[in-house]
């Protein structure tokens, strides 16, 4: 009827600002709870959230509704991997060696204890191959956030940072060099079994690259207004995922490359160590409440044993990795020990190296994400209580570590 046509069609429908805002409200809410008790990471309180608003539970967004909105959780994990490129200066990494060393001992460790892991429970070949690259990865927005909540500062949290970034480059690197077989496995022509991994390899380093380039040099024009640095930096991340959505270019590679160009190429503290404020809480509420939201039960219950190995694996070979090579270092080992723990975490570029994989190769895709989302939800959720311990335990400064009765979060 004509007379009604004003009136909104049902079922409603949401778009991205409703969502976000209702990410946004529920994790405050949740954060705040967990704010109150004192052994609870804020990060649990937004993932417990976002699974009961979910459509595990209360079923107030879908799943359909969360791909549609994806952007948001784009532009926070941009963010926060460019936040984490800041973290590993490469001439840090040519003065110290065992940076470099611990992390490719502790990477192949992880790779190879997963694989024959994975062959247990009757998942070998590619598959187990691409699970194995992916679990080599860590989450850079765990370990940033709880760190900042705890106001962590040290070399443990400094090492930690660097050592996450290399995981997720050296996983990115393992990733595309198994691309070749998985093309070549689903009769891919020559030029898109050699072309493919290396144009998305070499291209989100170049377009990563000269977007630092351009940010830094950017910012050093206009040096004087600080106040437009934060500006600049959002606008440049957002400026490079859109380029590499419109190149069909990693939009998880491209932003961490351009972090690590920014501080490679400054001489003195420009906007390399510039804070963000309390406005990059927002992102990360986003990303975890989406992630808790975004949680698939049903494959976690069916791929239980494998996502098992993978999870005790993974974290056995990281932890023992990284405290053996740092021992052979002689590295102290209470920041050994604790430094390995901040690696457990996953989430990112774990889940986006899962949705290319799924986009690209259907046949493997669907194993690959169950046991790889199923291990994401076990790690997101024991990640960052295990986080914060392990920064309890490292000896470095915490500044922000006081009970919430003293007024501070903690």
């Amino acid at each position: 009827m004509p007379y009604v046509d004003f009136l909104p069609t049902w079922p409603l429908s949401s778009n991205t600002l409703f969502f976000f805002g209702l990410l946004l409200f529920c994790g405050s809410i949740g954060g705040f709870l967990a704010h109150r008790l004192s052994w609870l990471p804020s990060i649990t309180g937004f993932m417990l959230v976002g699974f009961l608003v979910g459509p595990n539970v209360m079923g107030l967004v879908s799943y359909e509704e969360l791909a549609s909105s994806r952007i948001v959780v784009d532009v926070a994990l941009g963010l926060i991997l460019y936040r984490l490129g800041l973290s590993l200066d490469i001439k840090d990494l040519v003065r110290d060696k065992s940076l470099l060393a611990i992390s490719v001992v502790e990477s192949s460790l992880t790779f190879a204890v997963v694989y024959y892991g994975l062959a247990w429970v009757g998942v070998i070949g590619l598959p187990a191959a691409v699970i194995a690259a992916v679990a080599i990865s860590s989450s850079p927005a765990v370990l940033i956030h709880v760190a900042h909540e705890l106001g962590a500062s040290g070399p443990v949290t400094d090492r930690a940072e660097s050592l996450v970034a290399l995981n997720n480059v050296i996983a990115f690197m393992v990733f595309a060099t198994l691309l070749p077989a998985l093309y070549a496995e689903g009769q891919a022509p020559m030029e898109t079994v050699i072309g493919a991994p290396l144009y998305s390899f070499l291209g989100s380093a170049a377009l990563g690259g000269l977007a630092g380039v351009v940010l830094h040099y950017t910012a050093r024009k206009f040096k004087g207004a600080t106040q437009y640095h934060l500006a600049l930096v959002i606008g440049a991340v957002v400026f490079t995922l859109g380029a590499s959505m419109m190149l069909n270019l990693s939009t998880l590679f491209a932003p961490l490359v351009l972090g690590v160009v920014v501080r490679g190429i400054e001489r003195k503290d420009l906007i390399s160590d510039m804070e963000f404020g309390p406005a990059f809480e927002l992102f990360f509420i986003a990303l975890f409440v989406y992630a808790g939201a975004n949680l698939h039960v049903a494959e976690m219950v069916q791929y239980a044993p494998a996502a098992a190995i993978f999870v005790i694996g993974r974290s056995a070979a990281k932890w023992f990795g990284v405290g053996a090579t740092s021992y052979l270092f002689r590295l102290p080992t209470r920041q050994s020990t604790t430094t390995g723990l901040l690696l457990l975490p996953m989430a990112g570029l774990a889940i986006g190296l899962v949705n290319t994989t799924v986009a690209l190769f259907p046949v493997h895709g669907g194993v690959v994400s169950s046991i790889v989302l199923a291990a994401v939800a076990v790690m997101e959720t024991i990640g960052p209580p295990i986080a914060a311990r392990a920064l309890r335990m490292s000896g470095d400064s915490l500044s922000g570590d006081e009970s919430p009765e003293e007024g501070t979060p903690h």
